[in-house]
C-alpha cells in the first residue's frame, strides 16, 4: 500500500490532519482557496527554473543568452530551449508567444513580464513565494529576487 492510497485511510482513522502529517506520508494538500502556486508546475517549467537557479551567479551581459552570461530575456530562452521549449529572443516577444495568466493562476516556472506604457521591458521565471529568477542589470548577476513591482503580467509557456 503507497502512502497515496494510505492517506484516505489515515483521514477517516484520525479525523484532521495536519498538512505535516499529509507532507509526511507522501500525501498531497488541497485546500479549496488555497494558493495555485502550490499545483504542480508543468514538466519543462520545473526543469526550465532548475536550469535558471543552476545559472545563479552567471554574469550579465546584454544580448548574452549563455551559457555563462545572460541577459533577462536570454536566461529565459536558455532555461526553456534546456527543458525542451523554444521562445522567441526578446522580452516583448516572448510576452507575446505565451499564454497570458492572471497571478492567481501563476505557477513555478510561469514567466513573469515587467512592463511600462504597453512595453514589457523584462523578464524572469517565477520562483514561487513571489520570487523570480532573472538576470537584471549590467554589473549584476543571475539571482533570485523578490517581486518589486505590482507592473507585471504573467505568461506560461506553451
Amino acid at each position: 500500500m503507497t502512502a497515496q492510497t494510505h492517506l484516505p485511510s489515515l483521514l477517516s482513522r484520525t479525523g484532521a490532519v495536519s498538512a505535516l502529517t499529509i507532507a509526511a506520508v507522501g500525501g498531497s494538500l488541497i485546500v479549496p482557496g488555497g494558493a495555485p502556486e502550490a499545483q504542480a508546475a508543468s514538466a519543462y517549467a520545473t526543469k526550465a527554473l532548475k536550469v535558471a537557479a543552476s545559472k545563479k551567479g552567471a554574469p550579465y551581459r546584454y544580448g548574452a543568452t549563455g551559457p555563462s552570461r545572460f541577459d533577462c530575456s536570454g536566461l529565459t530562452l536558455y532555461a526553456y530551449k534546456k527543458a525542451g521549449k523554444q521562445l522567441p529572443r526578446t522580452a516583448q516577444q516572448q510576452y507575446n508567444r505565451t499564454r497570458h495568466i492572471s497571478a492567481s493562476q501563476r505557477e513555478r516556472g510561469d514567466l513573469v513580464f515587467f512592463h511600462s506604457r504597453g512595453h514589457v521591458y523584462h523578464v524572469g521565471i517565477y520562483a514561487g513565494s513571489g520570487k523570480i529568477w532573472h538576470s537584471p542589470k549590467t554589473g549584476s548577476v543571475v539571482k533570485l529576487t523578490k517581486i518589486w513591482s505590482k507592473s507585471v503580467r504573467y505568461g506560461r509557456v506553451r
